[in-house]
């Protein structure tokens, strides 16, 4: 195993990931975890990943002509899926005129105790890069208004529930912070984390394996297509 270039292809698969494929970034976020601990499965699946970057070379994010622009968020996570440590992977991802334009997938900090905990957890990290990115938009003065609140969709009822919560029974404290930080954003208004059905969860691929259909379509709603000459 030490002739292969593992680093150097799970690297590369970064990069792509960073800058125009937040369809592999669930992909990229797993290999990315075994450069230390690397077996023959692991370079089999970096491998799986070219195969499949290859197969879709001339796809490409596409954006919408729009007079209304606004900034929509989209929050998941599965629940305690790392086999090793029991901890959850959460996924965000922002359109912005029906294209990606911001996401992330990574292994949560701490170790959620229910699926509620884990998808509350995604909704606070979708949060806070959500205002942070908004206001980064409104700063560069190209578009007129950033619609209000930021919508966060999630599709955990009880985690969106949660957020709008004024009863809070006490708990861990991480997720303590994690609540009165959201809730505040919610009460002024700033965020509003709204339920959405998991068939149109586009973040979805970015916390788990999906089947292919499934898995096709939520990339085509990335904003992610074709592209054709």
């Amino acid at each position: 195993m030490e002739t292969i270039p593992y680093a150097s292809i799970v690297g590369s698969l970064l990069y792509a990931q960073t800058c125009t494929r937040p369809d592999i970034s669930f992909a990229v976020g797993m290999l990315g975890r075994y450069q230390s601990n690397l077996g023959m499965d692991h370079w089999k699946a970096a491998k799986k990943v070219l195969r499949y970057l290859e197969g879709t070379k001339d796809y490409m994010l596409t954006y919408k002509r729009s007079d209304h622009l606004e900034v929509i968020g989209y929050s998941d996570s599965d629940f305690a899926g790392c086999v090793d440590t029991r901890k959850s992977t959460f996924g965000y991802l922002f359109l912005l005129a029906e294209g990606a334009i911001s996401w992330k997938s990574a292994k949560q900090s701490i170790i959620a105790a229910s699926i509620m905990e884990a998808e509350f957890v995604a909704c606070f990290e979708a949060t806070v890069h959500g205002l942070w990115l908004r206001n980064f938009i409104s700063g560069l003065g190209i578009v007129d208004s950033i619609a209000k609140p930021l919508r966060i969709y999630c599709d955990n009822s009880a985690a969106v529930f949660f957020s709008k919560n004024d009863k809070y029974s006490k708990g861990a404290k991480h997720m303590e912070l994690k609540y009165f930080v959201v809730k505040e954003e919610v009460q002024k208004q700033r965020v509003s984390i709204e339920h959405i059905s998991t068939k149109l969860m586009i973040a979805d691929p970015l916390t788990k394996g999906l089947p292919p259909k499934t898995f096709n379509d939520h990339v085509e709603r990335m904003g992610i297509s074709r592209y054709h000459h």
